[in-house]
């Protein structure tokens, strides 16, 4: 896939404001913690709280979780205990059990969004007090916010500490190469194989250490490797740094264009570029044609969760050969989607924002093979006839790069197999 040329004039957007069907922001804290192992989620919030976080991430027997709740209780919400002091004394007592702790989240919650309780402040108030541990805080609200933003509103808290490169310096500097997004470990290996066959030098964003953190400055280059961290690359911007506009690395040809930016950058020569990119994206490709047999032709559409929805459009239409229905997203980020915008079909209907009713009513109207939602809206789909793909999964699930394109393809591919084995 070419990154298509900026479009000449806007596509219609069908903007949607009602119910909405959303996942709690807290559920960020499953993957974060597991790429920041020396990093520590205090959630401050209720016991709903604590059982959502615990249900998604399952039971850890055999390792002390890096997340926890501080659990409001009903004397905290009627305002008749100083939240305050008890949040200092709870932060105390996990620090001197944890002293292996070298970031502190303090992460919100409805409960202590509602009562207006001040994180910001508690968390500079606790940093004042201690050296050696690094004490942010961010929303993990789910309130107005889609789950993906979870990771966006604690990577932009982690961002706002980068160190800073000076200003006499940074001129100075060899441009460098920041991927920005929580990926898995082993497509973080892949990407850093492929850069460094380029001769690109990269750092990613979160590492694997939450104090190994890039400077930032004029001299760093950025790729977003998810489309949620609309926050995130603000608070990079206003450092200096410079996006490189790119497609997302779903699929082969995705994946190809998101490494071309870069290499555009860096003015790595074709001949150098083709070596290194050229074996993967044939690996990707023959992956893919197993599961083209089964999604060529079929229609899929989206209802709005995870972000991923436009970029997954994309990479389902191009790669795939399906069949585009309706396109929802919780929020159209028309800059950072620019490459995806333009390389998705003319006559494509996106969506932003929810109103419940009103899209399911286009659903069961349209009757998609396959709808991509949350798991509120599952079930119901599904015993009404309808095939779901749970919108969730796809971000759980290693699907960037080459290795893994075949693996997303699969889960789309799956369902409708399935369906397919059930129907007498």
């Amino acid at each position: 896939m070419n990154v298509a040329a900026p479009l000449t004039a806007p596509r219609p957007i069908l903007r949607e404001r009602g119910q909405r069907e959303v996942f709690c922001g807290l559920t960020g804290i499953v993957w974060l913690h597991r790429k920041m192992p020396d990093a520590f989620f205090l959630v401050v919030g209720s016991r709903t709280c604590a059982h959502l976080i615990q249900s998604a991430a399952g039971v850890m027997i055999f390792a002390e979780p890096r997340f926890a709740t501080a659990i409001m209780e009903e004397k905290d919400l009627a305002g008749l205990a100083d939240l305050n002091e008890e949040l200092d004394r709870e932060v105390g007592r996990l620090l001197q059990r944890r002293p292996d702790i070298k970031t502190l989240f303090l992460v919100g919650s409805c409960p202590s969004e509602v009562i207006k309780l001040d994180l910001p402040r508690a968390a500079r108030r606790l940093q004042d007090d201690r050296s050696g541990i690094r004490i942010l805080s961010y929303s993990g609200s789910g309130i107005e916010t889609t789950f993906t933003e979870g990771e966006d509103a604690c990577l932009a808290a982690l961002a706002r500490s980068l160190p800073e490169t000076p200003a006499t310096a940074a001129t100075a500097l060899e441009p460098e190469l920041l991927v920005v997004g929580a990926l898995p470990d082993i497509v973080e290996d892949q990407f850093a194989r492929l850069f460094a066959e380029m001769g690109v030098p990269v750092r990613f964003f979160p590492g694997r250490s939450s104090v190994d953190l890039p400077a930032i400055g004029p001299h760093t280059r950025y790729l977003l490797a998810q489309p949620f961290l609309g926050e995130t690359a603000a608070v990079l911007d206003e450092r200096g740094a410079i996006r490189l506009p790119a497609p997302f690395p779903f699929g082969a040809d995705g994946t190809a264009a998101w490494l071309q930016a870069a290499a555009d950058c860096f003015a790595v020569d074709p001949l150098t570029f083709n070596r290194a990119v050229a074996p993967g994206r044939e690996r990707a490709k023959r992956a893919l044609e197993r599961h083209r047999q089964v999604l060529t032709g079929k229609t899929v559409a989206f209802l709005p969760d995870s972000q991923l929805e436009i970029p997954l459009a994309r990479f389902l239409a191009s790669e795939c050969g399906m069949q585009l229905g309706e396109v929802g997203t919780p929020y159209l980020h028309a800059r950072h989607l620019a490459p995806e915008l333009a390389a998705l079909p003319g006559d494509v209907m996106l969506s932003e924002g929810q109103d419940v009713e009103r899209q399911l009513d286009r659903i069961r109207a349209a009757r998609p093979d396959i709808t991509v939602c949350g798991l509120g809206l599952a079930n119901p789909l599904e015993a009404e006839g309808l095939t779901t793909k749970w919108s969730i999964e796809l971000v759980f699930t290693p699907i960037h790069g080459f290795d893994q394109a075949g693996d997303l393809a699969e889960l789309f591919a799956r369902p409708l197999r399935r369906r397919d084995l059930l129907q007498v």
